[in-house]
């Protein structure tokens, strides 16, 4: 098995660069689901209380027999949940969901913009980190006056912005005031749903490597330095998603794939999508 490099956050908290998304698989498959990718080598899983699979993730967890300290648990607050009390309250039901008394990252899964209500919502996520109820703190799919907003009216940097990035969603200006701020960028939808595996560049140079386009397609997320989270629900797909750590591509290759972008994206845009 290989060792999957970590990411370092602003708070020195350690994240694996490689985790499991568990987006849209059902809470009737996911403990299997799950247990695939734990036994495959991923310890980072990432659920949402949105996803409703908690519980499934949870139990997985359990059964791995995984030391609780090798593993890294994200989850997210869902939109009918913004205010500070609100949030504080979703975070214990999402606790209790998956059976544990801490998380290692949570996420404000959409920063609403129309409601203005995100600035309160940050703030009780900073009192969850300041309590110690959860290691790191940040957002999903904020943009840069999202982010711009909360360091100014709050006490601390985001930790981590969930986005969706991949060859045709670059998220260049983005990534940039990431990295300005020291706000590590994870990629959701890292293979673009699915979308870029067909994608003629990105399968010959797959080709070169002797490795599938979803493969080259996480290698080129992890050597441009994003945290990736793909998703299956498929047993060889999990762990061909997983062996990514023998091969590296070339500049010439990472660029050749950064060239595809064309600001395309699969997901809501996070300026307008307001869905409680």
């Amino acid at each position: 098995m290989f060792t999957i490099p970590d990411v370092t956050l602003n708070n020195g908290v350690r994240i694996p660069q490689l985790g499991f998304g568990v987006w849209q698989v059902d809470a009737g498959s996911v403990v299997d689901v799950v247990g695939t990718a734990l036994q495959a080598g991923y310890r980072s899983i990432d659920t949402a209380a949105a996803y409703g699979n908690e519980e499934g993730v949870g139990e997985a967890l359990r059964r791995s027999g995984i030391d609780r300290d090798q593993l890294f648990v994200t989850s997210k607050l869902w939109n009918s949940d913004h205010g500070y009390d609100a949030t504080l309250r979703a975070f214990d039901a999402s606790l209790q969901r998956l059976g544990l008394d801490r998380l290692d990252l949570y996420l404000i899964h959409w920063p609403l913009p129309a409601r203005d209500a995100y600035v309160g919502t940050w703030k009780a996520l900073e009192r969850l980190y300041a309590d110690g109820r959860v290691r790191a703190v940040g957002t999903s799919n904020f943009q840069i006056p999202h982010l711009r907003r909360v360091m100014e009216e709050g006490g601390i940097v985001p930790m981590v912005n969930q986005i969706e990035l991949h060859p045709r969603l670059t998220q260049a200006e983005l990534r940039r005031f990431h990295a300005e701020h020291r706000i590590a960028t994870e990629a959701w939808s890292p293979l673009g749903q699915g979308n870029l595996l067909d994608d003629p560049t990105i399968g010959k140079i797959a080709d070169a490597y002797g490795k599938t386009p979803a493969q080259t397609i996480i290698r080129w997320h992890l050597q441009t330095g994003n945290i990736a989270i793909p998703k299956s629900v498929t047993p060889e797909r999990i762990r061909s998603n997983f062996d990514v750590f023998d091969f590296e591509l070339s500049s010439g290759d990472v660029d050749a794939i950064s060239a595809l972008n064309a600001d395309q994206r699969f997901g809501p845009d996070p300026d307008t999508f307001d869905v409680a």
